[in-house]
C-alpha cells in the first residue's frame, strides 16, 4: 500500500528549507546507498554531519509527524535519519529495491515503508519522477512541494532522469510496529473508517466496538 500525504510542508516552511538546503555541502549520494543500489545512483546528498543539516532534518521530523495520516498509515516504530537529496539535469536513481536493514547497532531498524517528501516546486524541473513497479505496472509519482509518499521499501523503483532544473526531496526509511503490509492496510482502512463517521456525526457509543476492535487488531499484530 502507498500513501500520499498532502502538505506536510507548506508555505513559508518550504522556503526555508530551501534557502537553507541551497548555503549546504553537497556531495555524491553514492556513499549513503547499498552495494548493489551504489552502482545506479547519481544524484547528491547534503552533508549529514553538518549541525544545520541536522536542525532540518529535525524541522522535517517534526512536521511529518504532525501530519494526521502518518501515525495511522505507518504505526511508526522508529524512523531513520533523513537524508536531503539533490538532482541537477542529467541524475538519476537507477532500479534498485531499498535494504532490509539498515544503520548499525542500536540505530539499525527494519525498513518497512519508505519516504520521500517532494520539497522543490514541481514547475521548477522536468523528469525526476519517482517511479515504483508493481504487478499493475509502473507508476510514476510527481508530487508537488511539501507533498510525501509513503511506499514499500521492498518494491523495485527508481527516480527517472532530471532533464530541467532541480529537484530537492527529503527521505528516509519506517519501521513499523506492524511489519505485515496486509495488516498494516487493514488497520489503516478501519482508522480511516472511523474518522469518518466521527466526521460525519455518528454517536461515541456506536463507534466504541470499532475503536475496540482497531486497539485489538493493534495489541495482536504489534512487533
Amino acid at each position: 500500500m502507498s500513501v500520499i500525504l498532502q502538505q506536510v510542508l507548506a508555505g513559508e516552511d518550504l522556503q526555508r528549507i530551501r534557502r537553507e538546503l541551497s548555503e549546504l555541502r553537497w556531495s555524491s549520494g553514492k556513499r549513503t546507498a547499498g552495494a548493489a543500489a551504489r552502482e545506479v545512483k547519481e544524484n547528491l546528498q547534503a552533508d549529514g554531519s553538518d549541525p544545520r543539516t541536522q536542525a532540518l532534518e529535525r524541522f522535517v521530523i517534526e512536521a511529518l509527524y504532525r501530519h494526521p495520516l502518518f501515525e495511522i498509515a505507518a504505526r511508526p516504530a522508529r524512523l531513520s535519519r533523513l537524508l536531503f537529496s539533490r538532482y541537477e539535469p542529467g541524475m538519476t536513481y537507477g532500479a534498485h529495491t531499498d535494504d532490509a536493514l539498515m544503520g548499525a547497532g542500536e540505530d539499525k531498524l527494519r525498513t518497512d515503508l519508505a519516504l520521500t517528501i517532494f520539497l522543490a516546486d514541481r514547475e521548477s524541473y522536468e523528469g525526476g519522477a519517482l517511479v515504483i513497479e508493481s504487478a499493475l505496472g509502473e507508476q510514476a509519482i510527481a508530487l508537488e512541494a511539501g507533498d510525501a509518499i509513503l511506499y514499500p521499501a521492498g518494491s523495485i523503483h527508481y527516480v527517472a532522469p532530471v532533464t530541467r532544473g532541480v529537484r530537492l526531496a527529503a527521505v528516509g526509511w519506517v519501521q513499523s510496529y506492524i511489519a505485515d503490509a496486509a495488516q498494516r492496510e487493514t488497520l489503516f482502512d478501519l482508522s480511516v473508517t472511523r474518522a469518518r463517521l466521527a466526521e460525519a456525526g455518528v454517536a461515541r457509543d456506536l463507534l466504541l466496538p470499532l475503536d475496540k476492535s482497531i486497539s485489538n487488531l493493534l495489541r495482536m499484530w504489534a512487533r
